[in-house]
């Protein structure tokens, strides 16, 4: 992700971290990089970055710590990530919140109201370690894909901001300054040996990969590369470059007209 597209993302949650304590839930489009905009936030702002995700979680001592009498105990997620860190004060990225579940080993839920709640969250208490800690000082941001299926208590405790994708100019950078360098490595072929014309990736996002981040992007792209290390692997070397004509002959018909909207 190209560092201005990422700083665009994450200005409205930059704003909201002036306000200590503040915890903030992201509703963001597949195919983002929310890690990329948890790490701009992280370096804007001077702070050590860690993600985690709880997507699927049911446990809820994956949160608060095992009590020490389990086999196999550790502590929780949120003690974890100040080890990992070393500071009181990261941005910590907690993942997939829609989709975190629940079991009769607890409610994930419920102990991450414990830590984004600014009452509650000064008082913290991993049951690993039997040690309060204070977690006011930590930026959380939680990131969705939809809101409806998180708990509505868990929900209320957060500033709601919702991220939008991409524009045009911005996945034209993204792809020339990320994901064909990235592409071309994984492949085997260096700098030198490909390139791709702005009329040709405009092209791949209009009529191959309309989305509102760059996951489908990256795949078109992928699946360029590995025919040019075919080529390459049947004797036809030298350097490519492809334009907006070329993209046909690389990925087929396309998957929209022009007609056809966003």
């Amino acid at each position: 992700m190209s560092k201005s597209a990422s700083l665009n993302l994450s200005a409205p949650l930059l704003r909201r971290a002036r306000f200590p304590g503040q915890s903030s839930a992201c509703r963001v489009p597949p195919g983002v990089g929310k890690t990329s905009v948890g790490r701009s936030i992280a370096n804007a702002l001077g702070r050590k970055f860690y993600r985690f995700s709880v997507g699927g979680m049911r446990d809820e001592a994956e949160i608060k710590g095992h009590r020490r009498t389990y086999i196999g105990a550790m502590p929780g997620k949120i003690i974890q990530s100040l080890k990992q860190t070393k500071t009181a004060n990261p941005v910590i990225m907690i993942d997939e919140i829609d989709k975190i579940g629940m079991s009769f080993q607890g409610d994930p839920a419920s102990a991450l109201l414990e830590v984004l709640d600014p009452e509650q969250n000064r008082d913290f208490l991993d049951h690993y370690l039997d040690v309060r800690f204070d977690l006011s000082k930590i930026l959380f941001v939680t990131t969705a894909n939809q809101l409806d299926t998180i708990p509505r208590p868990l929900l209320d405790r957060m500033e709601v901001i919702n991220l939008s994708g991409y524009i045009m100019q911005e996945k034209v950078k993204i792809a020339q300054q990320y994901l064909i360098p990235k592409q071309a490595r994984e492949h085997g072929l260096s700098a030198t040996e490909v390139s791709m014309r702005v009329q040709a990736l405009r092209t791949i996002i209009d009529r191959y990969a309309r989305e509102a981040g760059v996951r489908g992007l990256e795949n078109q792209i992928k699946k360029i590369m590995r025919k040019i290390t075919l080529k390459h692997a049947e004797g036809q070397s030298g350097r490519v470059a492809i334009g907006a004509a070329d993209v046909e002959k690389y990925l087929g018909k396309p998957a929209f007209t022009t007609e056809e909207l966003y």
